[in-house]
């Protein structure tokens, strides 16, 4: 497996899209890393990403890539209960002595491509790595059922960017930004890492939107969303008669904001969440047709 959290893979874009050229910022190239291996060491920017997590003491909470367990450490001290997935045998040898005598925090050695995540309501604060950034979005976001309520990630700030986009060009990640509300909450500079990798990163933050909790709203939204995005030219008029009578399309397009004439490719994340919701209110009976 590429490295784990608190590690980013120099120039390591998603498979999203194209790294995006703003990210990077002139400096004098970065000593060689073999490893790949990138720690977040900034303490203003570890306490703003707990902070923002908001940790009760009852929240079970994974650290994805726990490293030497700069963030593990604070996350114990919120009293949430903790597991520290890391994959390198040196580091999770160094955090079973670091929390041998914390009750709260359980150090799991695991690859976070195929490391079984909790059943149960759970979210996640981490440095994820630069490189398995699409593959574990996907595994947290990606089922319907998902037990996933919130997420603290540092990123790479390129992807933080096309997956925070309101009118995403992957309907995998119009998919995410429907059913939760992902924004970037600041940019996080290369030299917040030891060493620093050649390009910034992000704090990204995930919640949960409101109402798109319902299996029935999420037949709705992936069955606009497939057919909106395989043609962006569609309007609306005939992309909801999927769901509702032509007669009522004028009603819940304009409860939306929108109107029938508004084409599928110019809707938002927030637009599509919005018509799933008005959606699954319907009385006619959706066929279960994604699994």
């Amino acid at each position: 497996m590429p490295a784990p959290r608190q590690r980013a893979r120099r120039g390591g874009p998603d498979r999203i899209g194209r790294p995006d050229p703003g990210h990077r910022r002139p400096r004098r190239p970065p000593s060689p890393n073999h490893s790949g291996i990138h720690v977040l060491r900034s303490a203003s920017v570890i306490e703003a990403v707990v902070r923002s997590a908001d940790v009760g003491a009852d929240a079970l909470v994974l650290d994805l890539g726990a490293g030497p367990g700069t963030l593990t450490a604070p996350l114990a001290r919120t009293g949430g209960r903790v597991v520290a997935i890391e994959r390198d045998p040196a580091f999770v040898r160094r955090l079973r002595r670091r929390f041998a005598a914390d009750d709260n925090v359980r150090v799991v050695e695991g690859d976070l491509r195929v490391v079984p995540f909790p059943r149960r309501p759970f979210q996640v604060v981490a440095s994820i790595p630069f490189s398995l950034s699409t593959l574990l979005l996907s595994r947290l976001l990606d089922p319907v059922e998902t037990p996933l309520h919130a997420a603290d990630l540092v990123v790479e700030w390129g992807f933080a960017r096309r997956v925070s986009a309101p009118r995403p060009r992957h309907p995998r990640v119009a998919w995410w930004g429907a059913r939760f509300d992902i924004r970037i909450a600041r940019r996080v500079p290369a030299d917040a890492f030891v060493p620093a990798p050649s390009v910034d990163a992000a704090h990204l933050v995930i919640r949960r939107r409101p109402g798109m909790a319902s299996p029935r709203a999420q037949r709705v939204l992936r069955r606009l969303l497939l057919a909106g995005y395989r043609d962006p030219h569609q309007r609306l008029r005939g992309l909801l008669t999927m769901v509702v009578p032509r007669t009522r399309v004028r009603t819940v397009t304009s409860a939306a904001g929108l109107t029938p004439s508004t084409p599928a490719g110019t809707l938002t994340v927030a637009d599509w969440a919005l018509l799933a919701e008005l959606l699954a209110i319907s009385s006619i009976s959706l066929p279960v047709v994604f699994g």
